[in-house]
């Protein structure tokens, strides 16, 4: 569960606490322009939003960290190049398409720094770059560069909702976590909702802290913190083109409790990583797995994984529907496929606290399966039923709890863990990716 558990009534009332949340550290300004286009791969009106982030001085202290698909988007690639350099200046976003194997795809992202290095006099080179949306279409380069002053104009202190509600696609919420170290803070902001399994960092995450701390400690404690946080959550086992983290420090306040900010770091990169599983596509049901007394972390880890995935378990998480053989099923398969050596005679598994196999053996009766349905249904997010042309979407805008659906998991051979957090497969996960496009 995230540090502070909360619950929301109402859209405005979620909206209010992100406000308490979202106070810029030093040093930073943010700015959006939103514009119609026309994609040219398929003619029919669109939207895209741009979202700067810029330092007041540019810094050395910056770090990120990227996908691992094969096919990275282009700001992918360009952003690794930029972890060469010695400042960093700014950051530009667009929503809408992902700019990845597209055409010139590269060239376009270098232009659009380019531009926007000029509003802002810095060099090209300390702009960063990030798209998310579509795969496969290219960039209205032209349209992005006339907007672009409008971003910059609107630049302002003070607040990060403009970038974190500018950043998303089919989210249905923004996202905002930040913590207080000393006289600094940290503010990060994430966009994500489906293609989530990462591979070193989650689709778009911006963390932005005042507080004084090299680079090379940023970039060793950036790596360290994904890897228990953004790397340990999935919606639906695809992993993005498009995956980046960045964590930029524009040095203002010093840093006098190195051990604290690394807390701080990891408190809101967890709380970051649970909310956009909170808000993946069509999740109805947030499920946590805690895989204890594995022999290895990465067993603990993918098998965890093995679960949130399985499709045919989450279609009955997302039914209320506690079929507990469906989460034995999972366990056996990816044992049986990648750690065969494993004793499972040990193995005791619950899911709210209450115990459905040991010693080998399903443990049920009718007053667990009645307080097997309790557990979901209190954890369910919202209720959905089709709308009159038979489509299913989310009903809500805002989260209205952080409960969870709570599996454990004991192996009892060996001494890891871990936790993994994960979603049910609905209705409205199908219809929003059958239509993503249209």
């Amino acid at each position: 569960m995230p540090s502070t558990a909360l619950s929301f009534s109402s859209r405005d009332e979620h909206r209010a606490w992100l406000a308490t949340q979202s106070a810029l550290p030093l040093g930073f300004r943010v700015g959006t322009a939103r514009f119609d286009f026309m994609p040219k791969e398929a003619p029919k009106p669109a939207k895209m939003t741009l979202t700067l982030i810029a330092l007041d001085k540019p810094t050395p202290d910056f770090a990120a960290m990227f996908t691992k698909n094969a096919f990275p988007g282009a700001p992918v690639i360009v952003g690794r190049q930029r972890l060469d350099e010695p400042l960093l200046g700014a950051i530009i976003v667009n929503n809408k398409i992902s700019n990845v194997c597209a055409p010139g795809g590269v060239e376009t992202s270098e232009r659009v720094c380019v531009e926007t290095a000029k509003l802002l006099g810095l060099p090209a080179t300390a702009v960063l770059p990030s798209s998310t949306g579509v795969i496969g279409w290219g960039l209205p380069a032209d349209d992005i560069v006339a907007n672009l002053p409008k971003a910059a104009a609107a630049l302002a202190a003070g607040s990060i909702m403009p970038a974190a509600e500018g950043i998303v696609t089919t989210d249905l919420y923004p996202k905002v976590r930040s913590a207080a170290v000393g006289a600094g803070r940290i503010v990060g902001i994430a966009k994500g909702a489906g293609m989530i399994e990462p591979n070193m960092a989650t689709m778009l995450v911006y963390i932005l802290t005042d507080l004084a701390v090299p680079r090379d400690t940023l970039r060793a404690l950036l790596t360290k913190t994904v890897n228990a946080s953004f790397n340990r959550i999935s919606i639906d086992s695809d992993t993005s083109t498009s995956d980046t983290v960045a964590l930029v420090s524009s040095s203002l306040v010093p840093c006098d409790d190195l051990a604290a900010f690394e807390n701080a770091l990891a408190l809101v990169c967890r709380d970051l990583a649970e909310d956009v599983v909170r808000n993946g596509e069509g999740v109805r049901h947030v499920i946590r797995v805690e895989v204890k007394n594995a022999a290895t972390a990465s067993l603990a880890c993918a098998l965890g994984k093995a679960i949130v995935n399985a499709p045919l378990f989450k279609c009955a998480v997302a039914g209320n529907d506690p079929n507990v053989g469906r989460l034995v099923q999972a366990i056996g398969k990816h044992v049986g496929a990648h750690a065969p050596e494993t004793d499972l005679s040990k193995l005791r598994a619950s899911i709210g606290g209450i115990e459905i196999f040991a010693k080998g053996a399903f443990r049920l009766n009718p007053e667990k399966e009645t307080a097997l349905v309790a557990h979901l249904k209190n954890a369910e997010l919202y209720t959905s039923k089709p709308s009159a042309d038979g489509v299913f979407a989310a009903t809500v805008d805002y989260p209205p709890h952080e409960r969870c659906v709570e599996i454990e998991v004991d192996l009892g051979s060996g001494h890891a863990a871990a936790t993994i957090f994960g979603g049910d497969l609905t209705h409205e996960y199908v219809s929003e990716n059958a239509d993503y496009r249209s």
